[in-house]
């Protein structure tokens, strides 16, 4: 008799509706960018009232780019260098006393030649 056992759907796996003959509200995106330059890009239904602000996930707030927003200017991310990264864990006295203490390492044979 377990042979001929029907074997049922687990409950919540597969939905059985379908996307026919569904009239998705209209929509349109809105873009935000935060301070730090996250842009983030929301839908909203075309009939609602879209928010000039929007919390982006880092914390901060981000304002609504476009022609409708007063603060829509182009918020660029300034580029680091390798140098303003050096200069965030030593101070330029440190840099100078490790290179001093690197080249007299480098005379005095600490490193081999490559040749």
């Amino acid at each position: 008799m377990a042979e001929r056992s029907l074997r049922g759907m687990s409950i919540g796996a597969k939905s059985l509706e379908s996307d026919e003959n569904v009239d998705f509200a209209a929509r349109q995106d809105y873009v935000y960018v935060c301070p730090d330059g996250h842009r983030i890009i929301i839908p909203f239904a075309q009939d609602a009232d879209i928010p000039d602000e929007w919390e982006c996930h880092c914390g901060k707030v981000a304002h609504r780019e476009g022609k409708d927003s007063a603060d829509a200017a182009e918020v660029t991310k300034q580029v680091r260098t390798h140098w303003d990264m050096l200069l965030e864990r030593r101070t330029e006295g440190e840099l100078k006393e490790l290179l001093e203490k690197r080249l007299k390492m480098h005379h005095d044979g600490w490193f081999p030649d490559y040749e």
